[in-house]
C-alpha cells in the first residue's frame, strides 16, 4: 500500500479525490489537511510516501510546502495536483522538487497512475503543459521583480512595498518598470495579472 496525503483548501475536492483513491486497493489516503503549512507536520506524523499538494493554499502555498517537504523529508514524493494548468506553475513545481504535475480534470485512473508512478521514483508530467513550458521558454523576471509583482498585485503602493521588501521606492519603481517592459503590459497591475496567468509568480 502507497500511503498518501492530500492538502487542498477545499474541502470537498479534497474529500472528492481522497474518495477516488480509496477505490484503488493498492493506495491508502492516510491525511488530508487544508493549509500549505500542515503538510510536513502531517506527512510526518502519518509516514505518507506521497504528497498530493494544491498550489493555492493558505500558510503555504503549494510550491513553498513542496521545498519545505523536500528539506524536512526527502524520502517524501510530491505531486502537484491543480487547476492551474499554466507552464510556469510546472516549471516552478519541478524546480522546487515535485516528482510530477498533473491538472484536477484528469481522469480519476490518470491520477492513481500518477501516484503509483511517482511513488516508484518516476517523473509525472501533463504532456501538454511539458509542450507549453518548452515553448514558453524560462521566466523572464528576476526575484526582485516577482517580489515587487506579487506585491502590486493586491493594489499595494509603492512606498509600502517599498518598506515591506526594504528597497527606496525608486528602486521599486525600476523593478515594477522592468516587470512592465517583460510582460508587454501597459502598468503594473497588467503586469502583475500576465505573470500570474504565465505562472511567473
Amino acid at each position: 500500500m502507497t500511503k498518501v496525503l492530500l492538502a487542498d483548501d477545499q474541502a470537498l475536492v479534497r474529500g472528492a479525490l481522497g474518495a477516488l483513491l480509496e477505490l484503488e486497493g493498492d493506495l491508502d489516503v492516510v491525511a488530508q489537511v487544508g493549509r500549505g503549512d500542515e503538510v510536513v507536520d502531517a506527512a510526518r506524523a502519518s509516514g505518507a510516501e506521497v504528497c498530493l499538494l494544491d498550489i493555492q493554499m493558505p500558510g503555504l502555498d503549494g510550491l513553498q510546502a513542496t521545498a519545505a517537504l523536500r528539506r524536512e523529508l526527502p524520502g517524501v514524493k510530491v505531486l502537484v495536483v491543480t487547476t492551474f494548468d499554466r507552464p510556469g506553475y510546472l516549471r516552478q513545481a519541478l524546480e522546487a522538487g515535485a516528482s510530477g504535475f498533473i491538472v484536477k480534470d484528469a481522469p480519476a485512473e490518470d491520477l492513481a497512475e500518477a501516484v503509483r508512478r511517482v511513488a516508484a521514483g518516476l517523473r509525472v508530467v501533463d504532456p501538454a503543459l511539458a509542450e507549453a513550458s518548452l515553448l514558453g521558454g524560462p521566466n523572464p523576471l528576476s526575484d526582485r521583480e516577482r517580489e515587487v509583482l506579487r506585491l502590486a498585485r493586491d493594489g499595494t503602493s509603492v512606498a509600502r512595498i517599498a518598506e515591506q521588501v526594504h528597497l527606496s521606492p525608486g528602486t521599486v519603481r525600476n523593478h515594477l518598470s522592468s516587470a512592465i517592459g517583460k510582460t508587454g503590459t501597459e502598468n503594473r497591475v497588467e503586469a502583475a495579472r500576465t505573470a500570474t496567468d504565465n505562472g511567473w509568480i
